[in-house]
């Protein structure tokens, strides 16, 4: 029995640690990025979705081994480190970092890749549902 409840307890604290937004609740967690490298707001958001479904948790294995963690999806190979696999780790985070409700890792790893040369092209899935389209319903209706 004693189990059984510590079990509940460790999933229930694993859970509040990390959650999905809303979009119009992201898109004023991200209004600093607005105008960022060139970036609205919209392209961010849209990125996000495709990518994670506005899911602070989200983490993913790919086709070349590397797994990609949190709300930007961001990739282990390059970006962040999970002691499993050897990483650059160019934003000096721990991928685990980027599994939390806590987004301000992810804001600031995610700044670090659009600086590089690829910008937000880096992001697969923004590059085929986001690139140069009017992305105008992705903050419609929100307050930013």
């Amino acid at each position: 029995m004693w189990a059984a409840r510590w079990l509940l307890v460790a999933m229930l604290a694993a859970m509040s640690r990390a959650k999905a937004l809303g979009r119009c609740q992201l898109a004023q967690l991200l209004q600093e990025l607005d105008g960022y490298r060139g970036y609205s707001l919209a392209d961010w958001l849209c990125m996000a979705f495709y990518e994670s479904n506005f899911d602070t948790a989200a983490k993913s294995v790919n086709a070349d081994g590397s797994t990609s963690f949190g709300i930007f999806q961001i990739n282990n190979r390059l970006w962040c480190t999970d002691e499993r696999s050897p990483s650059e780790n160019l934003c000096r985070v721990a991928c685990t970092d980027l599994l939390t409700s806590d987004i301000t890792d992810d804001i600031i790893c995610a700044k670090k890749i659009v600086r590089h040369p690829q910008g937000m092209d880096a992001w697969e899935d923004w590059a085929m549902h986001c690139k140069e389209r009017d992305l105008s319903e992705w903050v419609e209706g929100c307050d930013v």
